[in-house]
């Protein structure tokens, strides 16, 4: 069975919803999954490393983030 993973969608994303423009996905994802390069920019997706624990699902604003089986 394929391990879950999670996709964004760049276009509920909005960094500027998020305390100083910083995704919050991004900071409590262990595993880097999401990655911003500057406050204000959209986060760089990197599926391969999720494991599906869906701690940055519960912290998105935006409800940008889904888990895909």
């Amino acid at each position: 069975m394929p391990q879950p993973k999670v996709v964004l969608d760049y276009q509920r994303c909005d960094p500027s919803c998020c305390e100083e423009g910083i995704c919050a996905a991004a900071l409590v994802c262990q595993r880097k999954v999401l990655r911003q390069e500057k406050p204000g920019e959209l986060p760089d997706l990197y599926p391969s490393r999720c494991l599906g624990c869906v701690d940055c699902l519960t912290v998105c604003p935006n409800d940008a983030l889904r888990l895909m089986q």
